[in-house]
């Protein structure tokens, strides 16, 4: 089904070649860059993205660290309620995909934190059989040697079938402003859990 989004959402109409192109850019110039043109909300202003016949709605409130965030959903069998939730930092992108191929939407609200560190975070919700309601996306906490060197500064995008997470690498002794360890990304694939979905890590790269 073909992909509308509202004129306020600018630039996210790029193909997947275009999306990676971009990574590799990052990549190779050492820079941390959003792959793929995420929709920063303005303030005051929500931002609208549609997909499959649904549309998210999305925006925040408030100042300083901690804000409300808003996604209202339309086009449904049935009306579905806005969720309403805190976070801490501010929207800094915001993309609508579907990750598993079933047909059925899921928005990405990109979050970062406030403060030098600019750690990133994620809400996501996916659409459920029937149009009627959505379900939570989790995204799991770095463990491990992903998170080896990891100092925040994420950039996410939709990359294909897949979310992609970029941070640069941190060795002892660099400073916030020059990370000196290279960049890594993480692909993560849509899978269903118990009581919410699953970003599941299936790859792990490093320039």
């Amino acid at each position: 089904m073909v992909q509308r989004k509202e004129p306020l959402v600018m630039a996210m109409t790029l193909t997947a070649a275009l999306r990676r192109s971009r990574l590799a850019a990052a990549a190779a110039a050492g820079l941390l860059i959003g792959a793929a043109p995420m929709r920063a909300e303005p303030p005051g202003q929500p931002v609208r993205v549609s997909l499959q016949g649904i549309t998210f709605t999305v925006s925040s409130s408030g100042e300083g660290s901690a804000r409300q965030l808003t996604i209202r959903t339309s086009g449904g069998r049935r009306p579905i309620g806005p969720i309403r939730q805190e976070i801490l930092g501010s929207v800094s992108g915001v993309e609508v995909a579907d990750l598993d191929a079933n047909g059925l939407p899921e928005i990405y609200v990109f979050v970062t934190s406030a403060g030098s560190g600019s750690y990133g975070s994620l809400v996501g919700y996916a659409v459920n059989r029937g149009s009627t309601s959505i379900t939570p996306i989790n995204l799991p906490e770095l463990s491990g040697k992903a998170a080896q060197g990891y100092q925040g500064h994420d950039s996410f995008a939709v990359v294909e079938r897949t979310l992609a997470r970029r941070f640069p690498i941190y060795r002892p002794g660099d400073t916030n402003a020059k990370p000196s360890g290279g960049i890594r990304q993480i692909s993560y694939q849509l899978v269903p859990g118990e009581a919410s979905w699953q970003l599941k890590p299936v790859r792990v790269d490093q320039d």
